[in-house]
């Protein structure tokens, strides 16, 4: 193959990678996106895994942080073809008695149907909704100097705390079991310092740009990006799994989504001693075990307003919920795991056949579990709405070894590129003054295993890309 000159080269496809490239080609470089696989995505892909018609979100699936990404809200990407539905309900967590707490978009209809935990709740949250124009870049960034240091400490001040310090500030099951939900999106014990960040963010987006569903599948977002870049120039070349630096064309800067596993792979020879040593002690989390069902219907929640949510967070209290994060922490499996369930069909018809369905659907098992979680899964599912599994028309599974198979960065079925605890929250994947430089000139790392972490935001491409600027091209 005849090598071309390009300014920069990014390896790999996911919104990550997708950000990077644009970010670059923005700028005026020739830049040459590849990808492994034979369509662009990582992340991002949706296909009929089940039966012919449905279509199922491969990995991610409700992106509460795409639609108010910082980086992707600056993009024309309804004119590439990408359109957002809003569910009625963001979120929907139910209880064993039949009610459910909700997350609607108003901040204060969901602060009034915590009762007694109103005050509360608009306490924790009402303060970072309105400061969220100002301090997102610096929330889903590196650690640097704020332009508004007051306001991100009032978000700072909350999200250090562990999510079972937060949720004792709630008196009612329904205001902790809420808290809990969004916050075992961590991934991690909720008894971990600054565990409770991840809620925070999840629930201020709840109320700022909703969690939206994107027409058609996960797969539009990734197309849009793809399209978006394409049209100002950029190039992308896909089935072509990259194994060493030596196969790439020459270029100024190289950006690579991947996590430090495979960066040490394709560019260890490259990096120095100490840089070496630190990828080394990088440490994955949990991984997950994932669900996509056929259905003959909607799933018969008993609480109603289940029935209007495009995510439900199955667990019941916030007690269930840490037990089980802890457990799978541990290395261990649970009969009672937390699941994560999106149901895309409710408001996108793109999704199945007529007058049937999709859900998706994932609870969290130790790093490289091959156990099949199916029935414990599906019996949760079916503790809330009796009457889930006579719907169930086909399914496809993918364990944790699976999940990494499929997409090499998740290692172990690590979708987060990494733990996401205090000691790999800002200087992920190495303590340096850039976590995005590598020890080899002109050679970056872009993944979730970078600031701000995982997520369908483009961040962390973002702002590798403009450090890969500042650096190479200023």
């Amino acid at each position: 193959m005849n090598k071309t000159e390009y300014d920069a080269v990014v390896v790999g496809s996911g919104p990550n990678g997708l950000a990077a490239a644009i970010t670059l080609q923005q700028a005026g470089l020739s830049v040459l996106l590849i990808e492994g696989k034979d369509t662009i995505g990582g992340g991002l892909r949706s296909k009929e895994l089940t039966l012919p018609g449905f279509i199922h979100d491969v990995c991610s699936a409700i992106h509460p942080l795409a639609k108010a990404s910082p980086f992707f809200s600056t993009l024309p990407l309804h004119k590439h073809g990408l359109e957002y539905i809003s569910p009625t309900f963001s979120a929907a967590h139910p209880f064993d008695d039949g009610t459910a707490a909700i997350l609607e978009h108003s901040l204060e209809i969901t602060a009034r149907s915590l009762g007694p935990d109103e005050n509360a709740y608009r306490k924790l949250i009402e303060p970072i909704r309105d400061h969220w124009p100002a301090i997102s870049q610096y929330i889903l960034g590196p650690l640097g100097i704020p332009k508004h240091p007051i306001a991100l400490a009032g978000f700072g001040l909350n999200a250090i705390w562990s999510a079972k310090q937060i949720a004792n500030r709630f008196r009612t099951e329904h205001a902790r079991g809420l808290w809990g939900g969004m916050t075992a999106h961590a991934m991690q014990p909720l008894t971990n310092i600054a565990s409770a960040a991840i809620g925070l963010v999840l629930l201020t987006n709840g109320h700022l740009g909703e969690w939206p569903i994107p027409k058609g599948g996960s797969q539009s977002i990734a197309n849009a990006l793809a399209s978006y870049f394409t049209s100002i120039g950029g190039a992308i070349r896909t089935d072509w799994m990259v194994s060493s630096l030596k196969e790439l064309p020459s270029a100024k800067a190289i950006l690579l989504d991947v996590t430090p596993r495979q960066l040490l792979e394709i560019a260890g020879y490259t990096f120095s001693s100490l840089y070496t040593w630190q990828l080394n002690r990088y440490r994955y989390g949990m991984g997950v075990y994932k669900i996509d069902w056929a259905l003959a219907g909607p799933i018969p929640f008993k609480a109603p307003e289940c029935r209007l949510a495009g995510t439900v967070h199955i667990g019941n209290t916030f007690h269930e919920i840490a037990d089980a994060e802890y457990t799978v922490s541990k290395g261990k499996h649970t009969d009672k795991p937390f699941v994560l369930l999106a149901q895309q069909s409710l408001f996108d018809p793109t999704r199945a056949p007529k007058d049937q369905h999709t859900a998706w659907g994932y609870c969290h098992v130790p790093s490289g579990s091959t156990k099949n979680m199916t029935e414990a899964i599906e019996l949760q599912i079916e503790r809330f709405a009796p009457g889930f599994r006579e719907l169930i028309l086909a399914r496809h599974t993918m364990d944790a070894a699976s999940m990494e198979m499929y997409n090499p960065n998740y290692i172990g079925g690590d979708i987060n590129g990494g733990v996401q605890d205090i000691g790999q929250l800002f200087t992920r994947p190495a303590l340096r003054y850039s976590p995005y430089r590598t020890s080899a000139k002109g050679i970056y790392i872009c993944s979730s295993s970078t600031p701000p972490g995982g997520g369908v935001h483009g961040m962390c491409g973002h702002h590798a890309a403009k450090r890969a600027l500042k650096d190479i091209f200023t």
